[in-house]
C-alpha cells in the first residue's frame, strides 16, 4: 500500500529514490523548480540531459540524481495552460504524473516526490492541479501497486494549502 504525504519544503534536499523536476521541452535548466534541481545536481546533470535531446509535453526522462540525495530524476514537462483548451491541459498535466509513476514502476523504484508542475510560469491554475493531481495519483497507485511512497513537495504554504485540501477531500 502507498503512503501519501504532502510537505513543504526543498525538493533537492529529500532522500528518496526519484525526484521529479517541472523541466522544460529542452530539458537543459530553466528556473524555479528546474533550475533549482540543476544547480543541486551539478554539471553531470547538464550534460546526460543534453544527450536526451529534450522531452514533449506530458512524456518523462529519466537521469541519474549526480549531487542530489535523491538516486534518479525523472524529467516531465506540463503544459503551458495558455496553449491548450482545459481539458487537454488536463490530460497532459495528468501524464506528466501517470508516466513518471510508470517509470518508477518499471524500474522497481519504490519512492517519488513530485513538485507542483505547471503551476508556476507555466500558469495551470493550483487549485485546479491539486485537485486533478492528487485524486487521480491515488487513484493510479491503487490499480498500479509497487510504490511504498509518494509525496507531493509545494515550495510554499499556499500549494500545500491546495494539496493538502485535496487530499482530505478525496480520503473523507
Amino acid at each position: 500500500m502507498t503512503v501519501f504525504s504532502i510537505q513543504q519544503g526543498d525538493i533537492t534536499k529529500l532522500d528518496i529514490d526519484v525526484i521529479v523536476n517541472a523541466a522544460n521541452e529542452t530539458l537543459l535548466s530553466g528556473g524555479g523548480v528546474d533550475g533549482a534541481i540543476h544547480r543541486a545536481a551539478g554539471k553531470g546533470l547538464l550534460e546526460e540531459c543534453r544527450r536526451l535531446n529534450g522531452c514533449q509535453t506530458g512524456e518523462a526522462k529519466l537521469t541519474r540524481g549526480y549531487n542530489l540525495p535523491a538516486r534518479y530524476i525523472i524529467h516531465t514537462v506540463g503544459p503551458v495552460w495558455q496553449q491548450h483548451p482545459p481539458k487537454e491541459a488536463d490530460r497532459l498535466l495528468l501524464n506528466c504524473y501517470f508516466n513518471s509513476l510508470r517509470i518508477c514502476l518499471k524500474k522497481g523504484l519504490q519512492s517519488i516526490a513530485f513538485p507542483c508542475i505547471s503551476t508556476g510560469i507555466f500558469g495551470f491554475p493550483p487549485q485546479r492541479a491539486a485537485q486533478l493531481v492528487v485524486k487521480n495519483v491515488i487513484e493510479f497507485c491503487k490499480i498500479h501497486p509497487g510504490l511504498a511512497q509518494v509525496i507531493f513537495c509545494c515550495f510554499d504554504i499556499e500549494s500545500k494549502t491546495l494539496y493538502d485540501q485535496a487530499f482530505h477531500e478525496i480520503v473523507s
